[in-house]
């Protein structure tokens, strides 16, 4: 699904270590590590109401990526916060916005790999849009893609880095195919993840979702897990295979910026009957309702 431009972004203004500049003169150093290496970390943010939903989740797993990475002087999670609000200020947004942070290890002193040649102060890139949750709540199509999700021992997924060729790999082939998205397997064959979003597969009134053993420690995914233990909704993580998601009675992707969205097809077999089924809406519903009504205050 391709998002048309919004004509209210086009005077954006964007935060590059603490300076707000328009869209169009914004810039970082050629020498900057997430230009260089993709050395960078990233996390997406929804504003509802003037409120982050799960702000602190999502500042706590972006340090712990740099942590990772080592990277040095990371700023504290009330500093970023901070320029967030700046962010937001300068734009005027207020709710229905989503929220881009990079960090990168910062500027080099020359060319290279070698995290040594870096000057040791990171990079942070505020960008804020208004947008809408990306996904069609009526229902996505996916295909399963040729491309296999990356294992921990050759790069740990829960490391939420800039690194997505492995993802934008997959995606090209879901526009080839003229679907939504595409569904990974891990190198087991097992299901991973979309290349944008967690998934999970209702069957007998259960809610699974797969390990994150090759995908991130998804934060929706975390919510929507808390939903069913507080909603007594018979739930699991487990290892789940091809076999299982074509006879899945349900089956609806997770992540900040689609929000639930349920599946409808999957590799030209239907999903249900050409809507959310019931758990995907009951759960979507009570999503919607955390939303509304929790997240940390940054406008206002």
């Amino acid at each position: 699904m391709l998002q048309s431009f919004n004509p209210a972004n086009r005077d954006l203004i964007v935060n590059i270590n603490g300076g707000l500049v328009h869209r169009d003169q914004a810039g970082i150093s050629p020498f900057d590590s997430a230009v260089q290496n993709g050395d960078a970390v990233w996390e997406g943010l929804r504003l509802y109401n003037g409120r982050i939903f799960k702000l602190t989740e999502h500042l706590n797993r972006l340090q712990a990526g740099a942590r990772a990475l080592a990277y040095q002087n990371v700023p504290s999670s009330q500093a970023i916060t901070d320029e967030i609000r700046r962010t937001l200020a300068a734009n005027g947004m207020t709710d229905n916005v989503h929220i881009r942070l990079t960090l990168s290890r910062g500027v080099k002193y020359t060319s290279g790999m070698d995290p040594r040649v870096n000057l040791g102060q990171p990079t942070l890139i505020i960008l804020a849009e208004h947008k809408a949750p990306v996904y069609d709540k009526g229902g996505i199509r996916l295909i399963t893609s040729g491309i296999r999700r990356i294992p921990p021992d050759c790069l740990d997924q829960n490391i939420h880095s800039c690194n997505m060729l492995n993802s934008i790999l997959a995606k090209m082939q879901a526009n080839a195919a003229g679907v939504d998205d595409c569904m990974m397997l891990d190198i087991h064959g097992f299901v991973a993840e979309t290349n944008a979003t967690h998934l999970f597969f209702v069957e007998n009134g259960v809610v699974s979702t797969p390990h994150t053993d090759s995908c991130p420690e998804g934060i929706t995914r975390a919510t929507v897990l808390d939903l069913c233990r507080e909603r007594a909704i018979p739930h699991a993580v487990r290892n789940i295979s091809l076999s299982e998601v074509y006879r899945a009675e349900e089956i609806f992707c997770t992540g900040t910026m689609g929000e639930l969205a349920p599946v409808l097809e999957i590799d030209g077999r239907r999903i249900g009957h050409d809507k959310a089924g019931p758990l995907t809406a009951q759960l979507t519903e009570l999503y919607r309702e955390l939303t509304a009504t929790t997240g940390t205050q940054v406008v206002g």
